[in-house]
């Protein structure tokens, strides 16, 4: 069995309001309150699974902290952090595009990227072996000065800052498989050759403009960010295979000393706001990939940061299994989902998405 896996996670994550919407979207007009896509739901979820299926009984429970106003400011400007605080304690807004201040999300902001500090220090001090923090509000489309997407601070981006300062690493690898493409981690890190930053994502989707994958960031940082877009409708198949000829190839040269995961379960089968078609099954495949590579290369040290998901049903199922997969040790739960999809095969769209990232890479990497 593997070393113990931490699991962080906080009821004030749960009360960070997103107001009345349907979707992405704010109620008025047209739009008819509904549930807003970045509820609490899939996320409390989550938990609530994991009680009830007493698997939470395997992993180990570790308690976030605030993060302070200067680690914050790691990756945020004091206008934009003043901005955040100065909504929460009056009447709300929007930080951004599609960024929703409510009452207390500046101090919930806080404790959710203090929570992957909490992941930082527990895995860089051998506490437990990776993590999952299951924080809220999400962060990877968070930019320096200002929110986007449901995301405020960008607790990935900060930790990493925090990892690099506190630890002295030299080599940190980021993978982000939202569904949508991880703007503010490229942003953060686009001229930094201490981080490699990996972006699997759905093609033509958001943000507008990002995440083409000619992008190989800038000046020092040049090769060291990898855009993966992928067509819609892959599946597992297709998400294994950019894996196999992408993703592995790339971090076995790399060697990280610390891998970060932006889990962003919205490629999922049944979620609203994307169309990769992924199933529980293969959000733990993914996982266990990622955990080898964690093994080969660092010590095991893996961190998974929450970020998207907005189908309440079955986020908590996909977020098990990568649970499963970090723990070395199957739960109970069989994904009541599953009602015999048959995997696709590789499509020749597929094929050719993943070629054209191979022959962009191949100025930087080995990948034949």
């Amino acid at each position: 069995m593997s070393k113990a896996t931490g699991f962080i996670w906080d009821e004030s994550y749960f009360w960070h309001q997103t107001g009345n919407g349907a979707l992405m979207l704010n109620a008025g007009g047209w739009i008819q309150e509904d549930t807003h896509a970045e509820s609490p739901e899939s996320k409390r979820r989550i938990k609530n699974l994991l009680e009830r299926s007493r698997f939470i009984k395997e992993l180990e429970q570790l308690e976030p902290r605030p993060a302070t106003r200067k680690e914050i400011e790691l990756n945020h400007s004091v206008e934009y952090i003043d901005r955040i605080k100065t909504l929460g304690s009056t009447v709300g807004g929007d930080a951004g595009e599609h960024a929703i201040v409510g009452p207390d999300s500046y101090e919930i902001a806080l404790l959710s990227a203090g929570g992957v500090l909490t992941a930082v220090d527990a895995v860089m001090n051998d506490m437990v072996e990776n993590v999952y923090a299951l924080t809220r509000p999400p962060g990877h489309h968070a930019e320096q000065e200002g929110g986007m997407g449901f995301c405020l601070f960008n607790n990935v981006a900060i930790a990493a800052k925090y990892a690099r300062a506190k630890y002295g690493l030299k080599r940190i690898l980021i993978l982000d498989w939202d569904v949508h493409h991880g703007n503010g981690t490229e942003s953060a890190f686009c001229s930094d050759p201490d981080v490699l930053f990996v972006s699997v994502h759905q093609e033509n989707i958001f943000p507008k403009n990002r995440g083409d994958n000619t992008y190989t960031g800038e000046g020092d940082g040049k090769g060291f960010n990898v855009n993966i877009e992928l067509p819609a409708g892959v599946g597992n198949e297709g998400y294994n295979y950019t894996f196999e000829q992408v993703i592995e190839p790339i971090v076995h040269q790399y060697k990280p000393e610390l891998i970060f995961i932006s889990a962003g379960q919205d490629a999922s089968r049944f979620d609203p706001l994307g169309r990769m078609l992924v199933t529980a099954e293969g959000y733990y495949q993914m996982a266990s990939k990622v955990k080898s590579l964690a093994e080969k290369h660092c010590e095991g040290r893996l961190i998974a940061c929450h970020e998207g998901g907005y189908s309440t049903a079955y986020v908590p199922f996909c977020t098990l299994k990568i649970l499963e997969a970090f723990r070395g040790k199957r739960s109970v739960v069989e994904d009541p989902f599953d009602l015999g999809f048959l995997e696709g095969p590789i499509y020749q769209n597929q094929i050719e998405a993943i070629n054209k990232v191979k022959k962009v890479q191949s100025e930087f990497w080995d990948l034949e």
